[in-house]
């Protein structure tokens, strides 16, 4: 056995990271969000995308010019954009009433703005 004065920093704070890893792990699990519930109520979601080439097509046309407005925020970049039969549906949260207009505005450059539904909300 070595005495306490020969173990490298190396071998304690792996000792120590090892020792807490199991009490974190469980605290993570039990606090992870759960919006499963919430999703299942909701009529128009992701997986009621079209898989035709042309609601594809328009989806990542859409996504791709939501993408180069580098004014936008993270939470902008991110929104869920569904088309189905040529009917584009936007969901998720963005910063601003502004930003939320600037979304509706970059899709209405591509599409016609009786095709599209803004559900875009306004994070608080």
């Amino acid at each position: 056995m070595k005495p306490l004065s020969r173990i490298s920093p190396a071998t304690a704070a792996m000792a120590l990271l090892c020792a807490f890893a199991p009490v974190s792990l469980a605290s993570a699990q039990q606090t992870a969000p759960d919006n499963s519930q919430q999703n299942k109520n909701q009529s128009q979601n992701a997986d009621n995308q079209s898989n035709s080439t042309a609601d594809r097509m328009t989806t990542a046309k859409i996504r791709k010019a939501i993408i180069a407005d580098k004014t936008l925020s993270m939470y902008a970049h991110n929104v869920k954009i569904i088309t189905l039969d040529g009917q584009v549906t936007l969901k998720g949260p963005v910063k601003s009433e502004e930003e939320k207009q600037q979304v509706a505005s970059d899709v209405s450059a591509l599409i016609s703005a009786d095709k599209l539904t803004n559900q875009l909300t306004v994070k608080q």
